[in-house]
């Protein structure tokens, strides 16, 4: 069956017509088009499809799209909305968190949920926060060490 309901993505509002069996991730990226969201393992076990809802991160892959309905949604294109980088973005490449780039959507919208609920982590703290994101190239310790060079930005910023 299909049903009619809002989405609230990226500060912007959209009625859509979808089935109510496809997932959040699908919606994203299909009905869309915002496809920095990446469908990883389809199983909440990578973290490639990281998305906030109302500020906390979930996997969208396992995500019904209905269930988030009315949320506020917000994908790794919702945090430079005006084609400036945010300060964890910036910090990845500055870093060199990244290599491929597949699991870094995901990543840096699990750090965008660890830096609004704690401004000043430990590196235990970030580790924690990425215990649901899978990389396969880094290592790690460049992420981390960016998140904790985004923190201490921002908190520099004010």
């Amino acid at each position: 069956m299909r049903y009619e309901a809002e989405f609230r993505v990226n500060h912007h509002s959209y009625m859509l017509e979808v089935d109510g069996a496809i997932s959040l991730l699908e919606l994203l990226r299909t009905d869309l088009g915002l496809t920095g969201t990446k469908e990883g393992c389809d199983d909440s076990e990578c973290g490639a499809c990281m998305v906030l809802i109302d500020g906390e991160p979930v996997n969208s892959c396992s995500y019904i799209a209905l269930q988030a309905a009315g949320s506020d949604i917000v994908t790794v294109e919702g945090l430079s909305p005006d084609g400036v980088l945010h300060p964890i973005q910036k910090a990845f490449l500055a870093e060199g968190g990244v290599q491929c780039g597949y699991c870094t959507p995901g990543m840096i919208v699990s750090a965008k949920a660890l830096l609004d609920a704690k401004s000043d982590p430990t590196e235990d703290d970030v580790r924690q926060a990425l215990g649901g994101n899978l990389c396969r190239c880094t290592g790690y310790q460049k992420i981390v060490r960016a998140i904790l060079k985004a923190a201490a930005e921002m908190a520099a910023a004010g």
